[in-house]
């Protein structure tokens, strides 16, 4: 049996794994180094959520007595109709019985506590054609009940997607984390180790890998490394992944090494790779064999970083491998308020990168100094393919969530293309900036690729602001791409900031109103609002005194990530975060548009400045731009039939060439003079995606000028124009 174990610890996603763990796995593969993985988050989620799980669980709060509040004495109460219907809902959630919608949708099935209090107009958020989500969310609001009541009588610390989280956020000490390990283990504690003690005993590890990459896994994690040493003290245990990345970097604190004897920083290949090693050779040092490692020398903190071997390239880390991972059994739940995080959290995507790193690394906010946003690497298109068709083959599932810090427009194009190219029918989405590269065309091609979604930072919504951020984009910029995203049929969802530094009342304000008026005008159909945080690894964290801020200084023996400043401008900018996250909820879902930005508020705000159409005037006056000559023209459609016409007016006769075109809903035709129409004819088969080497724009214009006139009056005619809406492309 494998004898080093990945492990993602209590909770991510109920969806779909977090890839960390896969991608690991399928590096390690390359390596011939044998690995198991599991998602311990999903297995607790599994047994809790289950006739067993519940009758442990009703069985465990009243044997602690802590039913205080009617709505848990109801659930308490209808303890056996959750008992009854959990293992159905389970399996309908899982995709496995579709037609359980119906029943769910009768709304006498599932018992009922607070969270059915938010329903208003099902028919409304859902249409009355959405039966399997209007099931889905009734389901998940279920879920949910009974989380309520895990958190009030059982473990307050519990959490679907995170547990435990504010023990790891900001937490400088580790004294907190520390003391609330020593204490008696909590009921998902409980299950949690029940579940790893029996995984334990079949793989029989001598290296444990946990993954940790949000503050809501780290205290599963401790607790889990302090259940091994304990039980197995001979096993290693080492820790990686998103929170140790960025928040571990100045750690100095001994107790952390009472449950782990690794931690790792950065990319984790290399890191892992050299540990198997030293685990088989406990004769290597230190000094000579680790690569970015924290751990404990004579009982003090070290960081090792002196093993000659060099990170691997993004080309040579194998496909991530989903082998062992319970892939049939995550969980799809819907919630209303948030088209995007519906995505995120409804059905199961396969997880890839398209590039590590970002290929921008300017934003001050963001922790542009670190490793994983610092260091750029594409990977190319056809490597990428082709990991999408193995994944497909290995997973059966052909939906992507490219998880890039900003993917690189290039190289999106690239990917389009390939999928194009070998006849891919898949769905995908991923993160963006809002560059100006993403023109009408090019995201046209994305979405005949299977793109159905991008988010992106709209962040402030101020040209100054956007300015001081060094974001590399504009307000003007980000309303002309977002329409271009949006006539494509892609969703657009936009990260939106309020409270950064030197920012004004006026200007959060004014933010509002640009965010309004994209919402009204259909430009953008998700957002989520954030209040600036400081983090330390950003340019303003490593430079605050350009910024006009000054931080708080606290000793750092643990965490290092956020934090906490004085402004000097005063303003409370939280006071603005109920009316911000009213307004858009509201927006999102087609309301509100012509009340006044004071309805959002409870208190005096100053008048907007911009003015009513600003968004529609920026994206109406959009400058005709002609395309490059190295520029590929694509012809995405099907072939025409043609038919030569002969037109007679009068004593005047001609010639044309008439096209007949065959699009997935409908038939036209459009008639060219005939030596220009046979040109043409001949040129839409070059132009297929299918063809060796795709024309240029710069070569088809010449083409035509050598035997006609202007190419910009033929290829701005009415009949082009048609065409380009119906995959006439120039990418």
């Amino acid at each position: 049996m494998s004898k080093l174990l990945l492990i993602t610890p209590p909770f991510t996603q109920l969806n779909t794994p977090y890839p960390a763990s896969a991608y690991l796995k399928g590096f390690l593969n390359t390596k011939n180094i044998e690995s198991s993985q599991m998602d311990l988050g999903i297995e607790v989620i599994l047994a809790l959520f289950s006739k067993q799980g519940l009758a442990k669980m009703f069985d465990e709060a009243e044997g602690l007595g802590n039913i205080e509040t009617p709505n848990a004495r109801r659930i308490l109460a209808l303890r056996e109709s959750y008992e009854l219907v959990i293992d159905e809902v389970v399996d309908f959630l899982q995709g496995k019985n579709l037609t359980f919608a119906r029943q769910i949708c009768s709304e006498d099935l599932l018992p009922e506590a607070s969270r059915f209090d938010q329903l208003d107009d099902l028919d409304w958020a859902f249409g009355f054609m959405g039966m399997q989500d209007k099931a889905k969310h009734l389901a998940t609001l279920m879920l949910e009940d009974l989380s309520d009541f895990i958190v009030e009588t059982l473990d307050p610390r519990f959490g679907f997607s995170r547990y435990a989280e504010s023990l790891g956020r900001s937490a400088n000490s580790f004294d907190e984390l520390y003391a609330a390990l020593q204490e008696e283990g909590s009921f998902i504690d409980e299950l949690t180790l029940e579940l790893l003690h029996a995984k334990l005993k079949v793989i029989a590890p001598k290296l444990i890998c946990f993954s940790v990459p949000f503050p809501g896994n780290l205290y599963s994690a401790f607790k889990c490394a302090q259940f091994i040493k304990a039980e197995f003290p001979e096993v290693k245990i080492a820790m990686g992944g998103g929170f140790p990345n960025t928040e571990l970097r100045s750690l100095k604190d001994p107790r952390v090494f009472e449950f782990f004897d690794f931690i790792t920083l950065d990319d984790g290949e290399v890191p892992i790779e050299l540990l198997w090693e030293a685990v088989n050779k406990p004769k290597i040092t230190s000094e000579q064999h680790f690569k970015r490692t924290f751990l404990l020398e004579k009982g003090e903190v070290h960081y090792r970083n002196n093993a000659l071997q060099a990170d691997y390239k993004q080309s040579e880390l194998g496909t991530p491998d989903y082998s062992e991972l319970l892939l049939d059994k995550y969980i799809s739940v819907i919630e209303i308020a948030n088209p995007m995080h519906s995505l995120w959290s409804d059905g199961r995507w396969n997880k890839l990168t398209m590039a590590h790193g970002c290929y921008w690394g300017k934003c001050t906010f963001c922790d542009v100094s670190l490793d994983y946003i610092k260091l750029y690497e594409p990977i190319a298109a056809k490597i990428l393919v082709d990991r999408m068709e193995e994944l497909i083959a290995q997973t059966g599932t052909n939906g992507f969530h490219f998880v890039d810090e900003a993917a690189p427009p290039a190289l999106m194009k690239a990917v389009a293309m390939e999928i194009l190219k070998r006849k891919l029918t898949l769905t995908w989405w991923t993160n963006i900036r809002f560059e100006k590269s993403f023109t009408q065309d090019l995201c046209y091609l994305l979405k005949a690729s299977g793109c159905i979604a991008v988010s992106g930072g709209l962040e402030v919504a101020s040209n100054r602001l956007l300015d001081l951020i060094d974001k590399g984009v504009s307000v003007e910029q980000v309303a002309r791409v977002t329409r271009n995203f949006t006539q494509a049929n892609i969703m657009v969802h936009a990260y939106l900031m309020y409270g950064y530094p030197t920012q004004s009342e006026q200007e959060t304000i004014d933010s509002l109103e640009m965010v309004r008026q994209l919402f009204e005008l259909g430009v953008i159909q998700s957002g989520f609002w954030h209040q600036f945080a400081l983090t330390a690894h950003s340019p303003i964290g490593l430079n605050p005194e350009a910024f006009g801020i000054t931080p708080k200084t606290k000793e750092i023996t643990f965490a290092h990530n956020d934090v906490d400043f004085i402004d000097p401008s005063g303003i409370d900018h939280s006071k603005f975060s109920f009316g911000l996250k009213k307004s858009l909820f509201n927006y999102m879902h087609g309301n509100g548009f012509d009340l006044p930005l004071k309805e959002w508020f409870d208190f005096k705000i100053p008048r907007s400045t911009v003015a009513p159409h600003y968004i529609a005037e920026c994206i109406e006056n959009e400058a005709l731009h002609l395309p490059s000559s190295s520029a590929k023209v694509l012809w995405l459609g099907a072939l025409p039939d043609a038919q030569e016409r002969h037109k007679r007016k009068k004593s005047k006769v001609w010639n044309t060439l008439e096209l007949s075109f065959y699009h997935k809903r409908e038939c036209f035709v459009v008639s060219l003079e005939l030596e220009r129409g046979k040109w043409f004819s001949e040129q839409l088969h070059q132009l297929k995606i299918s063809s060796s080497k795709p024309k240029t724009y710069g070569e088809l214009k010449s083409d035509f000028e050598a035997q006609f006139d202007d190419f910009e009056v033929f290829w701005h005619s009415k009949t082009l124009l048609k065409l380009r809406d119906y995959g006439l492309l120039v990418v």
